[in-house]
């Protein structure tokens, strides 16, 4: 397991941005933690490098954000405020995971049995000095990259 420390909220966002280098076209990501403990930011971080203009906000409310960037796909999806698994079937999860695109999602484990297999798993979770960020699961050929 690799760890990182980002004292700061522009470190979060680096970190973000570093994925948008490395990460494929087609990818899944979890992102795990507490609220307030980073998950949009690193999605921040990743959006602006991929180039969007403008505010990346969680999408608690609309469940998924879509972005298209010079004819890319990303979608971020939070589903915090999912009350039964079940809704994600209704909003056709199966038809985004499907898409050539990377999809952050936060509070995966609001979404059990109608997810697929992630790609990457990232941790943050909030200490003294900012945050820390465990990469739980990535493939061997994204995690020598994550070095340079």
């Amino acid at each position: 397991m690799m760890q990182f420390i980002l004292n700061t909220a522009e470190e979060t966002e680096a970190f973000g941005a570093k994925l948008f280098q490395i990460l494929p076209e087609k990818c899944l990501v979890f992102l795990l933690g507490d609220l307030g403990a980073g998950k949009t930011t690193l999605a921040r971080g990743f959006m602006r490098a991929a180039g969007h203009i403008g505010a990346v906000k969680s999408p608690t409310y609309n469940i998924v954000e879509e972005y298209k960037i010079d004819n890319r796909l990303f979608f971020h999806f939070d589903l915090y405020r999912l009350a039964d698994p079940e809704e994600l079937e209704w909003i056709g999860i199966a038809d985004y995971l499907q898409e050539k695109a990377v999809c952050f999602i936060e509070w995966p484990e609001k979404g059990e049995g109608y997810l697929s297999e992630p790609d990457v798993i990232l941790s943050l979770t909030t200490s003294d000095n900012g945050r820390k960020l465990h990469i739980d699961k990535i493939p061997e050929h994204i995690k020598s990259k994550l070095s340079d």
